[in-house]
């Protein structure tokens, strides 16, 4: 079972024979020589890593927003995160005939996550009224296709003014004015969260869904992803080995998605095997200040552990995915 990680203070203290004074600080850059502790690089925001890691507590399942999951968000608030993502998705709703028909639609995310779909007047004569599916689809640095496939009843607002409302929703999305007879919502009856393709999903009730919020790191969370994986392949290495419990050490490695309870890493084996690990943040982070803070400071303690400057003096992380279809 994944467990959050617990640093453990690494305070440097100086010998009270050489602490810094007045009468001593002339001599005391002679006298140490501290290592080069590594810092992740981030392109618009540079964190400086913090000497000291103070201990605390980890996170309890029930203080986090509501929403965890074994260090993970709980499926309704992966989809909502997908449809706030996207803007692309899949309507499939019977025709006449009976035959099931799917096209591909554009749609914006209305209020408590319903979305808001612009249909031609073709289609909406067959699908409005009728219990219909939305699939969207959120791909991660090439490797990974989170899913959701919500399920309900396309309707046509009546009331002008929630009409007025879906509207500027709609311009606010796109930037641009639609003709309101064109726009319909879709109501949020069931929804089914996927991980990836070939991969069981878990159902997800109305209630949830609607009281679910969508990820606060979303905005940023693909550039911050890319940026590790393009200049800090060392770090991506380092933090498989030393945080996840292994009995050998990884070949290559790659972040997938980083949320406000931490980071899913994909990785190779010496035989050519690949699996998929969640690796938790301390406590949980809010903005993306707050993210590149705590990838530096969990950076500078992996550094150190590696180097035998500190102790491994946290529980690592058990539970692994083979993916037996995905590669890396």
């Amino acid at each position: 079972m994944t467990t959050h990680l617990v640093p453990t203070s690494t305070t440097l203290v100086l010998p009270p024979s050489t602490r810094l004074s007045k009468n001593n600080n002339n001599n005391i850059a002679t006298q140490f020589c501290f290592p080069k502790i590594p810092r992740l690089r981030f392109s618009k925001w540079q964190c400086a890593a913090a000497v000291s890691l103070v201990s605390q507590p980890p996170i309890p399942q029930s203080e986090v927003g509501g929403v965890s999951n074994n260090g993970k968000p709980f499926p309704a608030e992966v989809s909502r995160t997908i449809l706030e993502l996207s803007s692309v998705g899949t309507l499939s709703t019977p025709t006449q005939d009976g035959w099931p028909l799917g096209i591909a639609v554009r749609f914006a995310v209305g209020p408590h996550g319903s979305p808001l779909i612009f249909l031609n007047h073709s289609t909406s004569k067959f699908a409005l009224d009728s219990k219909s599916t939305l699939l969207v689809q959120l791909e991660q640095y090439g490797l990974r296709t989170p899913q959701c496939t919500i399920l309900g009843t396309l309707q046509k607002p009546q009331d002008a003014t929630a009409l007025k409302k879906l509207h500027s929703v709609w311009e606010k999305r796109f930037g641009h004015e639609v003709d309101e007879d064109r726009l319909f919502s879709l109501s949020v009856e069931r929804v089914l969260q996927i991980e990836d393709f070939a991969e069981d999903g878990i159902w997800v009730t109305s209630s949830e869904y609607k009281s679910a919020n969508p990820d606060p790191l979303r905005d940023f969370a693909e550039r911050m992803i890319d940026e590790i994986n393009t200049n800090n392949r060392e770090d991506i290495l380092r933090f498989c080995n030393i945080y996840i419990d292994l009995d050998f050490q990884v070949c290559d490695a790659k972040m997938l998605w980083v949320d406000r309870l931490g980071f899913d890493v994909r990785f190779r084996s010496p035989r050519n095997d690949v699996f998929e690990a969640r690796i938790p943040f301390p406590r949980e982070v809010t903005d993306e200040k707050g993210a590149k803070s705590s990838f530096n400071c969990m950076s500078q303690l992996a550094w150190e552990v590696e180097k035998n400057f500190h102790a491994a003096e946290f529980e690592k992380v058990k539970q692994l995915k083979r993916m037996e279809h995905g590669g890396l």
